[in-house]
């Protein structure tokens, strides 16, 4: 799930699949998953993962997500509660000789994108998180946030009444990523680099078991730990996601955008996922290293 942006009543229909697609990823439990020795158990190359992996996404089937485990030499896919064992049989028949590769997992809930570092901003219609704040070479100011909250979106404000008005989408890329920018309009609004309390000096990419912190306008700030990198969400209706971080931080609709960060280091924008943050779940997000060099921007 995207961690979405709220909407106003008449935008809820058109938004509300996108926030589900990808809540959920971690929390599930194995599923149909054969037992076998040490001794018995194939390895497969580099290549059959990236074939087996490939396969997921070509059968094409909502509410999964998946990333190549290399450590246990298997794809892990995370089918939420909307997918049936026919759509699991497909992918399975999709990936034919390679299907031993995927171990299969089940997760409650419903994979969605999630939109309403950390600080509410709204557009028109519905409510995001605010990412990094961002300069480029010309000393210029921008925000950082999800792309499933930039597309369509032009004017952004402080406050749900419109009255402080922040600037405008100067770019947005989703799906396949989910980053956008939006350049600051106004010279009267204090523009941190801080997350919260916390200042923010660098951005990299963490590893799997690195320990994070994400911070949103519905949840506030909770933690956990990267669980794989690389990972692919289809969020349905062709809204598939690539190379992002997958974790087991909860997230809510409207946490979308929100900072991942660990210390001083920038890690990731809020996608997706499934779970609250009363029973927990599974969280994506883009890679922010990736957004900043596409803009030609940096933290501060």
């Amino acid at each position: 799930m995207r961690i979405k942006r709220t909407t106003s009543r008449s935008s809820v229909a058109r938004r509300t699949q996108l926030i589900a697609v990808a809540a959920g990823f971690l929390a599930a439990a194995a599923f149909t998953v054969p037992t076998a020795n040490a001794s018995t158990t194939p390895t497969f190359s580099a290549n059959q993962l990236t074939t087996a992996s490939g396969s997921v996404l070509k059968a094409d089937i909502p509410g999964t997500a998946w990333a190549v485990d290399g450590k246990n030499n298997r794809v892990v896919v995370t089918a939420d509660s909307t997918v049936s064992q026919a759509e699991i049989a497909k992918i399975k028949q999709q990936a034919g000789a390679d299907s031993a590769a995927l171990v299969i997992k089940r997760t409650p809930g419903t994979f969605k994108k999630l939109i309403s570092g950390g600080d509410a901003i709204y557009a028109s219609s519905w409510r995001c998180s605010l990412g990094f704040n961002v300069q480029d070479s010309a000393g210029n100011y921008y925000f950082l946030t999800a792309g499933h909250c930039t597309d369509g979106a032009g004017t952004w404000w402080a406050d749900s009444s419109h009255a402080t008005t922040l600037g405008t989408t100067a770019g947005s890329s989703f799906p396949g990523n989910d980053y956008g920018i939006v350049r600051y309009t106004n010279s009267s609004v204090t523009k941190s680099g801080t997350v919260g309390s916390q200042d923010i000096t660098s951005a990299s990419t963490p590893s799997v078991g690195t320990a994070v912190t994400r911070r949103g306008s519905t949840t506030g700030i909770h933690s956990g730990t990267v669980q794989a990198l690389n990972a692919t969400v289809n969020y349905g209706g062709g809204d598939i996601v690539s190379g992002l971080i997958q974790t087991n931080v909860c997230a809510e609709p409207g946490d979308s955008g929100g900072p991942l960060y660990g210390g001083t280091r920038a890690y990731g924008l809020t996608s997706g996922g499934s779970g609250n943050c009363s029973s927990g779940g599974t969280t994506f997000f883009q890679p922010v290293t990736e957004a900043l060099s596409a803009y030609g921007v940096h933290v501060y």
